[in-house]
């Protein structure tokens, strides 16, 4: 799976959590789950659970605790798919 599929399921992951819509439709590698989308931290737990069967992977407490950002989870969902 290349970088740009990923980030396409990434984001069919999040969308059904943002309350920003327009940081959404911009999102980068740049963007933070809680600042820009306005995702709370309730419902970032619910898209590391939907990531994990998604990507069919283990995302350990301190790997979840890292992914505040685009850039963060796709490194942590690069780094499980690889160890596989």
């Amino acid at each position: 799976m290349n970088k740009e599929e990923t980030i396409t399921k990434l984001k069919e992951i999040i969308k059904p959590y943002i309350n920003n819509v327009e940081a959404f439709e911009n999102l980068t590698e740049a963007t933070d789950f809680i600042v820009d989308l306005n995702i709370n931290s309730a419902n970032l737990i619910d898209i590391m659970l939907d990531l994990e069967d998604a990507f069919v992977i283990d995302i350990e407490n301190q790997d979840m605790e890292k992914m505040l950002d685009v850039k963060a989870a796709l490194e942590i969902i690069e780094i499980k798919l690889a160890n596989k």
